[in-house]
């Protein structure tokens, strides 16, 4: 098992790696993550015009978790919906599928998808010599958190959590996070929420930053709730890819980061650099900005003459 990667005064900031695919953790072991903090199980999904059976999934859960023993591996359940669809899942036309049924919201037309994957990841995680977690994506409310985590534990997973990507898990992280043992921030999903612009729209690629102090108040208001409950509080959105947004997520009280395995080494190697008092001097420039703009040319400045 790797040994918790270091800012350069000894505190611990896990670093873990994002994957979709058997092949994309054992590239993610190699490149020594502690883990993978976001398995995308839909990858698995979408090609298929019929739903995986529970013993192909659970076969599937065991590979990925042989490839990560001894480490972490953070699975969330399947984010079906907007711009992943699913072939074997019936969907109507949405008007705004981005704010449609997708992610956990698929219960509400059918609970029995999720309720098989659940199935095969306790399977898969009964003798796994991994340390599975699962999450849903796409929750809101406290009650959709204490839904999720009713049909999980019944299943016997262990540990249970959510995707904060949306505004009002950000803001309701309090209660949202006292209902499971974890949460995930989403930083793609909740910049696009936060700011009411497609991140699939290049028209609108200036507002989709995640830089945006709007957005990163957001991700203070959830790590303050996260920390205040003993919550660990991860980030496995693509911001976490950024060195210097990286210092300013452990700054706002992030846990871990969960990245491409590509990034890992240069984001180790930067937070290696630095203390935590520096990233909570850069988190504190970044929340006090007034644009995106300001808050990277404010950090950056900061970083590299510090």
């Amino acid at each position: 098992m790797c040994s918790s990667d270091l800012l350069s005064d000894g505190t611990p900031v896990m670093l873990l790696a994002n994957a979709g695919s058997v092949e994309a953790v054992v590239a993610a072991a190699a490149a020594g993550a502690e883990g993978v903090g976001l398995f995308r199980t839909e990858l698995l999904f979408m090609d298929r015009q019929t739903e995986p059976t529970v013993d192909e999934q659970a076969a599937l859960y065991s590979a990925v978790f042989a490839a990560m023993a001894g480490r972490r591996v953070v699975v969330r359940t399947i984010d079906a919906g907007s711009d992943k669809p699913v072939p074997f899942i019936a969907s109507e036309h949405e008007e705004n599928p981005a704010l449609g049924v997708r992610g956990w919201r698929l219960n509400r037309i059918t609970d029995d998808i999720v309720n098989r994957q659940l199935q095969a990841l306790a399977i898969a995680a009964a003798d796994s010599p991994a340390d599975v977690w699962v999450m849903a994506p796409m929750i809101s409310t406290s009650q959709e958190a204490a839904d999720f985590a009713k049909h999980a534990r019944e299943f016997g997973i262990r540990h249970v959590g959510v995707m904060i990507e949306t505004p009002a898990a950000a803001l309701l992280a309090d209660k949202v996070l006292a209902e499971v043992d974890f949460g995930s921030l989403g930083t793609n999903d909740l910049t696009q929420y936060v700011m009411a612009a497609d991140r699939l729209d290049a028209r609108l690629s200036d507002l989709t930053d995640s830089w945006h102090p709007a957005v990163l108040r957001a991700i203070h208001s959830a790590a303050t709730s996260a920390t205040a409950l003993a919550r660990p509080l991860g980030v496995c959105g693509e911001a976490a890819a950024d060195p210097y947004l990286a210092a300013v997520l452990v700054g706002i009280g992030v846990t871990s980061l969960s990245i491409a395995p590509v990034a890992l080494a240069e984001v180790r190697g930067f937070l290696a650099t630095i203390d935590r008092a520096t990233c909570l001097h850069a988190a504190d420039m970044a929340l006090a900005a007034a644009s995106a703009e300001e808050a990277r040319h404010a950090v950056k400045h900061y970083l590299e003459h510090h």
